[in-house]
């Protein structure tokens, strides 16, 4: 069976929006930062309408996308919807979904649909194994 290896090629960060933010990610982010939510708030994050709240992008990339080393600086402590990337629901409801993601996203170049769906069986596996 294939496993995924994130190639760091930063698909995952990139875009005019970012993910939506819960309180708790709200908090546990300001507090690994060292910030106080509100600073953390009016530093790094965007409202969107009524009551979305996403990290703001800077040139096209999550504020907080290292571009040098690919990698997250909260990884930590990263958005719920940013560490279950590329494995989004909708990736695994439709073949169409996969293979728009598969064309950006590196780590999923050699998956065919097949490959995908026994993943997710031996995943789901584990983790009925583990509760």
């Amino acid at each position: 069976m294939k496993t995924f290896e994130c190639k760091k090629c930063g698909f995952c960060c990139k875009g005019e929006s970012t993910v939506s933010l819960s309180i708790e990610e709200i908090k546990n982010i300001s507090k690994f930062l060292g910030l106080s939510e509100e600073k953390f708030l009016k530093l790094y994050t965007v409202k969107k309408g009524k009551y979305r709240i996403e990290m703001k992008t800077v040139n096209g990339y999550c504020v907080f996308f290292d571009k040098e080393t690919k990698l997250c600086k909260i990884h930590p402590v990263k958005p719920a919807k940013c560490k279950e990337w590329p494995f989004v629901s909708a990736i695994f409801k439709y073949p169409e979904n996969f293979y728009i993601i598969r064309q950006f996203c590196q780590g999923l170049k050699n998956f065919s649909w097949e490959d995908l769906k026994l993943l997710c069986k031996n995943l789901n596996k584990e983790k009925n194994v583990l509760k």
